[in-house]
């Protein structure tokens, strides 16, 4: 079992900044791909940023420029670095593991508030 611990959330002015960071457990972290996800109420979910085990990132076209992720496998972290923030990254976000690194994210986090206000 991965435990998978999400903090850095809160209210921050549009254009400010916030890092996520997420630690999650396990031996074998280092060849986990790890996503941020978020979600509004009413809405899916979206997948925001990935990383995989080689350090391959994606950034879904709304955050590009603006979000960057990265992990510290000594730590066991991921974190997501969001600047020039907008009312509409408002959301929970949620970090996920996925330890067979193909994109089926198994393991997730309780999901941390982010508040983005204009």
């Amino acid at each position: 079992q991965v435990q998978v611990v999400e903090s850095g959330g809160g209210l921050v002015q549009a254009g400010g900044s916030l890092r996520l960071s997420c630690a999650a457990s396990g031996r074998t972290f280092s060849t986990y791909r790890l996503g941020w996800f978020r979600q509004i109420p009413g809405n899916e979910r979206e997948l925001v940023a990935a990383i995989t085990s080689a350090r391959r990132t994606y950034h879904a076209d709304s955050v590009k420029g603006r979000f960057t992720i990265s992990r510290d496998n000594v730590q066991n972290t991921v974190f997501l670095q969001m600047d020039s923030l907008k009312p509409e990254d408002t959301a929970v976000y949620y970090c996920a593991a996925d330890p067979s690194d193909s994109g089926s994210y198994v393991y997730w986090g309780q999901g941390t508030q982010v508040t983005v206000s204009s």
